[in-house]
């Protein structure tokens, strides 16, 4: 199978190493000033999973594209996405499953709005990851994970094939029969963490333990609950337990990558993450939004950063 990974950055760049290191038909879609960085240096990941390394990976600049791949596996921040629709479309042919891992669902919207919807899966993934100043993957904690499925629900052929695929190559896979309803959970959750950790600029431990902290979680959490279900997607009982825990753990360091992103003045996902959510909305709340409050924090910020300039708005 023929597979093309868009972008060699933290998230395309560590699972596409770990694939290539299986030994799948991998190539790297990159801008030219990224492949001559990797020509330069290689693709390297730093990781507790096992560091990894090649000289001169396998890549392809948009312009080269020559024939359809059999899988396109999409990674790229929500901002950076009408452009790696148009980078890569040269290699979507009738047969070319599009498997995108960004966080939330307007994507979906975009991908269908460009191709075949039954060309595009389902897809997400759990892990924490960065580039470090000389361009290399920084694996941030143990979480390596990709889910995937067919957006109609189910099993089929197809992602049974691109399961042993992507399986069996360091990083856990899971095939969902629910794929949207995981997209969905993800979202509740991520979107709560986001928000919680930008609008207080503090981990979940300090968040928890600052009056009236735990209290904020649990209102943002609810809101965004409510907006699933507004989408008849409430996340389950089970995954209503595990947030409500991870959200009042005392001590706890986790904070969202967005907060990183807002703390070093770069782009964030305020509309794809929060904005996108709060459209979703079909039930009036009672009071004020927490959620609202938290996204005029993001979009502030975002203000700030164009007046400023893109190097400083912390």
């Amino acid at each position: 199978m023929r597979i093309l990974v868009v972008g060699a950055g933290a998230i395309g760049g560590y699972f596409g190493a770990r694939l290539l290191e299986a030994g799948r038909g991998v190539t790297f879609l990159v801008r030219e000033r990224r492949a001559e960085r990797l020509r330069q240096c290689g693709l390297k990941v730093k990781s507790a999973a096992g560091d990894l390394a090649f000289q001169c990976p396998p890549m392809v600049l948009a312009k080269d594209i020559g024939c359809p791949y059999d899988l396109i596996v999409l990674s790229c921040k929500a901002y950076d996405l009408q452009g790696a629709i148009d980078s890569f479309a040269p290699a979507v042919g009738p047969g070319t499953a599009i498997l995108p891992l960004l966080n939330g669902m307007g994507h979906l919207d975009a991908l269908d709005a460009r191709f075949d919807p039954s060309n595009v899966l389902g897809g997400q993934c759990v892990i924490a990851a960065t580039l470090d100043s000389e361009g290399e993957v920084l694996h941030l904690n143990n979480l390596h994970a990709m889910t995937i499925g067919e957006r109609a629900g189910g099993r089929s052929a197809r992602i049974d094939a691109i399961a042993a695929q992507l399986g069996g190559a360091g990083f856990d896979l899971n095939v969902s029969e629910d794929i949207l309803q995981a997209m969905w959970d993800k979202w509740v959750f991520l979107a709560t963490l986001a928000t919680g950790t930008c609008l207080i600029r503090a981990p979940i431990g300090d968040i928890v333990a600052a009056p009236g902290g735990e209290a904020l979680l649990a209102r943002l959490f609810d809101e965004c609950c409510g907006i699933a279900g507004d989408n008849t997607h409430p996340p389950g009982e089970a995954v209503i337990a595990r947030a409500r825990a991870f959200f009042s753990e005392r001590g706890s360091l986790m904070t969202a990558s967005m907060l990183r992103d807002l703390e070093n003045g770069a782009p964030i996902e305020a509309d794809h993450i929060v904005g996108d959510l709060l459209s979703r909305r079909r039930t009036r709340i009672e009071g004020l939004s927490a959620l609202a409050v938290a996204y005029a924090h993001l979009k502030a910020y975002e203000a700030r950063r164009a007046r400023m300039g893109s190097g400083s708005s912390r």
